[in-house]
């Protein structure tokens, strides 16, 4: 019991170790190389439950949009994993090669860094070059601007559509920018974490390349107004939750006093200046759910839904597979749905529901639909029922829950193949169990035998014998593994001992040719197996080998000159039959007689 309590808790620290190295920040650009006046993307794009995401400084491009940031949220089998993706959209504006360095961010405690992505901008449409700037592609030196007489002329606000809201209702916030001066470039400096939210950014296609300007009124003067950022938000508890400020520097035209009388006609001069502006925090004020009336069904949803549910099949044999779907449909925090309640019968093996989402984030709130899908597998025949379902959710508009009931499903399981492993519930019969294979059975109700310790085979000697074995085939085995360590370690008794196996393996392609009565092949073989043999056994490179190295290793290590006077005869009768016929003695002589002089020097060596 204790090595599998230690087998199933390694097993768990291995998969959250692998799924902590799964998360990943990458930085991505859909081009490395643009010309002036073109727009490319950059994306910054993590795998995890991310916070604190701190964009680098884009200095040597134009920013026409970001960051655009979009949420996502999947659960397969239980788990849930969190994507978010930031992506801006760039403008190259001087010639040169360009880094943009790495964003940083914070997922679960750790601060994670992107790569850096280089991009090379090309001669291309002419750009409006910034006060100040040198051909050269260094930084102006631009003065920053009168806060006091700007703020005014320009400023950032945070727009809610709704600032008391409940636990959950979807509200939208648009950081919106005011101007009634002219804006050469543009800089974001920091993207409140709206903690406290969970959030999802609103990604119009039409306004990926380029802001949407309009004219706004307000208290009397007229702006051109454009939303740098849009966010659908859904508070996560209740109480008084404050979106922090929206911060950005600008480079715009401010209006100097010129006497000249040309400057005077055309409109005046300018000089740009920077200036930081931030937009004023803003709190919302979150009422938590009412409790009169929450059914025992509601698992959270806020909005406006409706649900339905489906099988594919009505009728099936026992274990096989029925597919149970329910999509809920609606406006609200569809995302943020837990699974919904279902009862199933007690006979069908449930496996936890694969989730799918399709939705759209719009101005006015999310959208789409969410299904789940259950698998269910009926382990034995007869007629159940799938009872309907019941979903409930609070409707913010009117203060109150709302029950959906979707509709319930009879099924027929026949019999099935196998049905050895079933569970399922007794009828009005005495016994609780019936008894569906060997996994299960009934409590005994008769005399039963007790056995004293160690009748059986746990205590018994034989028990305890086979325990000492374990250990000491462990020792034998780090032994064996020791000692034969130590004998490939020795190259040269290496060879010396698969000399007799590399030599059996050349005379046995000999003996092939000697059947297909194929001379000159039987010969180069045979020839072959001997030198080979000799090669290692005597420890000698094989391009070392002459007659004069032979006999000499070999009367080194024999005292058997008839032996060795063998040896050379038959290698000069195989090199010599392998270009010249042979006729004094038959193949099948020289062939055992190179076995018979391998067998005598191994007796021998």
């Amino acid at each position: 019991m204790k090595l599998k309590y230690y087998i199933l808790t390694l097993l768990l620290f291995w998969e959250g170790v692998t799924f902590a190295q799964e998360v990943k920040f990458t930085a991505t650009a859909s081009k490395t190389t643009v010309g002036t006046g073109e727009q490319f993307q950059v994306d910054f794009s993590v795998n995890g439950n991310a916070e604190g995401f701190n964009p680098p400084a884009f200095s040597s491009f134009q920013v026409l949009s970001g960051p655009n940031v979009s949420s996502s949220m999947e659960s397969i089998n239980g788990r849930t994993t969190v994507s978010s993706s930031y992506s801006y959209i760039l403008m190259g504006a001087k010639i040169g090669d360009f880094t943009i360095g790495p964003a940083f961010i914070v997922v679960n405690g750790k601060t994670l860094t992107s790569s850096a992505i280089k991009i090379k901008v090309v001669k291309g449409q002419p750009v409006q070059q910034q006060a100040g700037q040198q051909s050269t592609g260094g930084e102006p030196q631009v003065p920053m601007g009168n806060s006091g007489a700007l703020s005014k002329q320009i400023f950032l606000k945070a727009v809610v559509d709704k600032d008391n809201v409940y636990q959950g209702q979807q509200l939208t916030v648009s950081f919106r920018l005011y101007t009634r001066i002219g804006i050469d470039d543009s800089r974001l400096d920091k993207v409140p974490d709206l903690t406290g939210f969970w959030n999802e950014d609103i990604k119009n296609p039409q306004q990926q390349q380029q802001v949407q300007w309009k004219v706004e009124t307000l208290k009397g003067l007229k702006y051109n107004t454009a939303d740098i950022k849009q966010t659908i938000l859904f508070p996560e508890h209740s109480g008084n939750i404050t979106i922090d400020p929206f911060e950005m520097t600008f480079l715009v035209r401010q209006p100097v006093h010129s006497n000249d009388i040309m400057d005077q006609f055309f409109g005046g001069s300018f000089q740009q200046v920077k200036y930081k502006a931030k937009s004023t925090p803003v709190v919302i004020h979150v009422k938590p759910l009412p409790d009169a009336g929450k059914p025992d069904s509601f698992t959270g949803a806020v909005g406006t839904f409706s649900i339905e549910s489906s099988i594919d099949k009505t009728e099936l044999k026992a274990n096989e597979p029925l597919n149970y779907r329910v999509k809920v449909t609606g406006a609200g925090n569809i995302k943020l749905l837990k699974t919904v309640n279902t009862n199933f019968p007690a006979d069908f093996e449930k496996y936890d529901p694969k989730i799918s989402d399709t939705t759209k984030e719009l101005i006015t709130g999310v959208t789409g639909s969410r299904i789940y899908n259950y698998l269910l597998i009926p382990r034995h025949q007869g007629d159940y029922n799938i009872d309907p379902l019941k979903f409930s959710y609070f409707n913010p508009a009117n203060n109150r829950y709302v029950t959906l009931t979707a509709k319930g499903f009879k099924i027929k399981v026949n019999k099935g193949v196998a049905e050895s492993n079933v569970t399922a519930l007794a009828g009005a019969d005495k016994q609780d169990l019936k008894m569906l294979g060997k996994d299960i059975r009934y409590i005994k109700t008769g005399d039963t035998t007790l056995s004293q310790p160690g009748d059986g085979f746990f205590g018994s000697a034989v028990f305890y014998v086979l325990l000492a074995l374990g250990p000491i085939a462990c020792i034998g085995a780090f032994n064996y593994r020791n000692r034969m360590l130590r004998l490939n370690s020795d190259i040269v008794g290496v060879k010396n001992r698969r000399a007799a196996k590399l030599a059996a393996k050349h005379l046995a392609n000999a003996q092939k040719q000697l059947q297909a009565n194929n001379t000159s092949a039987f010969y180069e073989d045979t020839f072959k197996g001997l030198y080979g043999y000799l090669s290692d056994k005597l420890n000698i490179p094989y391009a070392n080998l002459d007659r004069a190295t032979i006999a000499s290793a070999l009367s080194a290590r024999i005292n058997d000159e008839p032996l060795v006077n063998r040896v050379l005869e038959t290698l000069d009768l195989c090199e010599m039959a392998r270009f010249a016929p042979v006729t004094h003695i038959s193949k099948q002589e020289v062939f055992e007689k190179a076995k018979g002089i391998i067998g005598d020097i191994e007796n021998k060596i």
